[in-house]
């Protein structure tokens, strides 16, 4: 799958579109499956559907590859020895028990800084310290080490302390941590939720399953650079920041077996693709792949895995929108978003959906 890609592909104002406040969705859709469908079936004709209409859309035979990523509580209170408030967003594990993270504000807290956090039952959990042990140039934030006994991994208490971050643009906090899990969440890790997988409930995938439609699982831990806008003008010199992935052998040989069979693959997000094509992109082909990729995916890079697509409505100049105008075109995805809008569908974490098949 590729597209052809033009001289203003490459330009990330050309990635702009003008929505209104009102229709970034501040709370999700209850049921999960009753969010809108945006369905691209062809290169020159769409459909407005419901999430819960996706089984007619899909086939006996087809594979949905799903990121069963989990969000963790990533972002956490606390105070300099001086009683100066700090606030931390986790990031990547840098080593046992030591972390990147962004933290505000970040320009008093020097190497060798120590801050303490709180737990939510004063009573029952001791203060949680950590310390700066280094800078981060490209985040402009703090690699912090936690002071915990060896036995104990941070993730393992972050409960007591920390709370799930929802997306900057949700400012008004209504939803549930739980509605910003998939169902299906199982490989703690990420600071964002793999959003296309929202719209799934437990019952819609057993419907899949039962009308013939396999199911396997990769890893990307969503990291804080989902959010961050391309901010060179000239895509192609765009820093992608990298995460980390996994995609199994069990994976690997169910796509396989798909492709044999005469089935579509389809990804269950954006991180789907990223991970199937990053492990594409680590080794020359598809095959079994643990590690971080880097892979910036925008029209002209041939999609070599993937042959349909479930994602949600994304940020202008974000990486995400440039990706899947890899699967459509940008023009053709930009007026896809104008219609969106002109039919008040909801934008974002907690918004609808679009299928590309």
């Amino acid at each position: 799958m590729k597209s052809d890609p033009s001289s203003a592909d490459k330009i990330a104002s050309s990635y702009d579109y003008q929505l209104p406040e009102n229709y970034i969705a501040q709370t999700p859709v209850t049921p999960r499956d009753h969010s809108r469908l945006l369905v691209v079936d062809s290169p020159t004709t769409h459909h407005h559907q419901y999430f819960y209409d996706l089984p007619q859309w899909l086939k006996s035979g087809d594979l949905l590859v799903l990121n069963n990523t989990k969000v963790i509580p990533a972002r956490i209170y606390g105070h300099k020895v001086t009683g100066a408030a700090v606030e931390v967003l986790l990031l990547e594990e840098k080593s046992y028990n030591c972390r990147l993270a962004l933290v505000k504000p970040g320009k008093r807290l020097q190497v060798g800084a120590k801050i303490r956090f709180s737990p939510h039952n004063f009573e029952s959990k001791p203060v949680l310290e950590a310390t700066v042990i280094e800078k981060d140039e490209a985040t402009g934030g703090r690699v912090l080490e936690f002071d915990l006994p060896p036995e104990t991994p941070l993730l393992s208490v972050l409960d007591d302390y920390g709370e799930i971050p929802f997306p900057p643009y949700v400012t008004e906090k209504q939803a549930q941590p739980e509605q910003y899990q998939t169902v299906y969440a199982q490989q703690a890790g990420a600071v964002a939720a793999p959003t296309a997988g929202l719209h799934f409930t437990d019952r819609l995938l057993r419907k899949l399953s039962h009308q013939g439609i396999a199911q396997a699982e990769v890893t990307l831990h969503v990291g804080v650079g989902t959010f961050r806008p391309v901010e060179v003008e000239t895509i192609t010199e765009h820093t992608m920041h990298q995460e980390w992935i996994n995609v199994p052998a069990e994976t690997v040989d169910k796509i396989r077996a798909t492709k044999a069979q005469g089935g579509r693959v389809i990804a269950v997000g954006t991180t789907v693709v990223r991970a199937l094509e990053g492990a594409v992109a680590a080794q020359g082909n598809l095959g079994p792949f643990c590690g971080k990729t880097d892979l910036f995916i925008y029209p002209g890079y041939e999609i070599q895995v993937v042959d349909g697509l479930i994602t949600n409505f994304h940020l202008p100049r974000s990486s995400l929108l440039m990706l899947v105008s890899a699967f459509v075109g940008r023009k053709r995805l930009l007026s896809l978003y104008e219609d969106a809008i002109a039919r008040q569908y909801r934008f974002y974490s907690f918004g609808d959906a679009m299928l590309i098949i």
